[in-house]
């Protein structure tokens, strides 16, 4: 960004995606596209292939999958294009759920030969529920995959949405000349380049050219497109932004096609930052005052910065690094000097920012996940609900002399939501449990917590699989029933730990009078 403000429209979206169905190419195609970056990768993490441009963390390296996120910001035409990356990994899930608190447009990324997989399902409910419109992609159409009318079917059966598909294939799935535009009529043909390192070069030809070119494929394209057109299934904005429909468009990101067809409909079609409704009950109007957002707390994103940075959404006004404004949790004020932009291990100052740009505010220590910072007329916005953990561990220091760093990272830890981090008087802050959506996340903490803290850490399983939200009272009378305990998470509130449901539904049936409730936004 430059010190003048940047007015042009913005767009901001995510992908969603079950692992493997390609969101790091598909992030590193549309950086391509954008010219952020000159030549894509592949970015399994195999031998002599280097990662995604998003992911930094050495597990992320190794295994080929993102578990942290961050913002590209990119021009493209004449509108600043907003990608925020989510992790790829279900074991994140709960880290997702705050990124696509972030955005008002989100990719699903849908993978040809394997159709609706559990963890795009699951990401598709999170942004039913937040009501974010959703833009379906079918992934891989180079490779051999399942039959397009028959992916229709499965979106519309599984998700409810009705599809709505902007181009069609041109040539069934492992033999991908090109896409049907549904709008123009026009084919559009791609051709490959060396391992899809550079832009696809397209050519657009008129339809009545198109059949000498394509033969059959897009003689089958055409009946594809006319059977859609009989069912109804074309785009209607209304009913987009409504939630009712996804418009579809058919890519293989791995070779950069359909690509350039995705940025244009997000730019097209996608919404603008809008509004944004407070806890009170109020809607912040984008042109007010300035406001915004944290959704992610980060630290030891690179060993040569060891800082600690909040992203922030700006959902009003416009940012200007150094301004003063207001922590809306304790009403304190405080300087954003330091502001970045951050991507994979690219950092850049950040000078201005409107409503739907993303910021990096550098060592901001008071801020946590779900704080809100604002200046002028006060607000907060709604916090980030947490999902309920299904996995426990105790935590000990390995070296009793290291325990100032293991406490110090394990407060960190906390603040980053990497984990729930609970604690009791009876297991005392030497010996903190870890709660976790899934088990790959002690799997983070224990590499960060010997990497960035030099205090490497035991871990011990317990065996509870439920967390139930109680209070003070509850604390009381569970606390002599066999099997459970009670313990108390940073933000105050006390869960009471079950080994099963069967356990839990005992103790709701006797002590009928004590608070007992699922924890908001279950992963389940």
């Amino acid at each position: 960004m430059t010190s003048t403000t940047d007015t042009r429209p913005r767009r901001t979206f995510a992908v969603i995606s079950h692992p493997d169905a390609g969101k790091s190419t598909l992030t590193e195609a549309l950086a391509l596209h954008a010219r952020v970056i000159s030549e894509a990768g592949a970015v399994h993490g195999k031998a002599g292939r280097r990662g995604t441009v998003s992911d930094w963390m050495e597990m992320e390296r190794s295994r080929g999958i993102s578990i942290t996120s961050a913002a590209l910001q990119f021009d493209y035409r004449d509108h600043v294009v907003n990608l925020v990356d989510t992790p790829g990994h279900s074991d994140f899930s709960e880290d997702t759920y705050r990124v696509l608190s972030a955005v008002d447009s989100a990719v699903m990324l849908v993978d040809a030969a394997k159709g609706l997989e559990p963890q795009t399902l699951k990401l598709f409910q999170v942004c039913a529920h937040r009501g974010i419109p959703v833009v379906t992609v079918i992934n891989k159409w180079d490779r051999p995959g399942l039959d397009a009318l028959e992916l229709m079917d499965e979106i519309e059966k599984e998700i409810g949405l009705k599809p709505t598909p902007l181009t069609w294939p041109v040539g069934q799935s492992g033999e991908f000349q090109g896409v049907l535009d549904r709008r123009s009529g026009d084919f559009i043909h791609f051709t490959r380049t060396a391992g899809g390192a550079t832009r696809a070069p397209e050519r657009h030809v008129p339809a009545d050219e198109a059949g000498a070119m394509a033969g059959d494929a897009w003689e089958a394209a055409l009946e594809g497109h006319e059977l859609l057109e009989m069912d109804g299934a074309d785009h209607d904005q209304e009913r987009f932004l409504a939630g009712r429909t996804t418009p579809v468009l058919f890519a293989s990101a791995l070779q950069n096609f359909g690509v350039a067809q995705l940025l244009e409909v997000l730019l097209e079609l996608a919404p603008p930052p809008s509004a944004t409704e407070a806890v009170d009950g109020t809607r912040r109007e984008v042109d007010e005052d300035f406001s915004a957002f944290v959704f992610k707390v980060q630290s030891g994103m690179d060993t040569n910065h060891r800082d600690r940075l909040a992203y922030a959404r700006v959902c009003s006004g416009v940012f200007h690094r150094g301004m003063v404004v207001n922590h809306g949790e304790t009403g304190k004020p405080f300087a954003t000097k330091y502001a970045q932009a951050v991507f994979g291990r690219e950092r850049s100052v950040v000078e201005t920012a409107l409503p739907g740009d993303i910021v990096g505010l550098v060592n901001a220590s008071a801020l946590r996940v779900g704080d809100t910072i604002y200046e002028g007329r006060p607000v907060r916005y709604p916090p980030i609900a947490s999902f309920a953990p299904e996995h426990f561990m105790s935590a000990r220091a390995a070296d009793t002399g290291r325990y100032k760093q293991f406490r110090r990272g394990i407060e960190q830890m906390d603040q980053e939501g990497v984990v729930q981090v609970l604690r009791s008087d009876l297991r005392g802050d030497q010996a903190p449990v870890l709660a976790a959506v899934g088990p790959m996340q002690f799997e983070v903490v224990s590499a960060r917590m010997e990497s960035e803290y030099g205090a490497a850490i035991r871990l011990e399983r317990l065996d509870y699989q439920l967390a139930m939200l109680t209070d003070a009272d509850g604390v009381e009378a569970l606390g002599t029933v066999r099997g459970v305990e009670v313990m108390r998470r940073s933000d105050g509130a006390y869960l009471a730990l079950f080994p099963d449901k069967w356990r839990a539904h005992t103790a709701k049936r006797d002590h009928p009078d004590i608070l007992l409730e699922q924890l908001p936004a279950s992963g389940g």
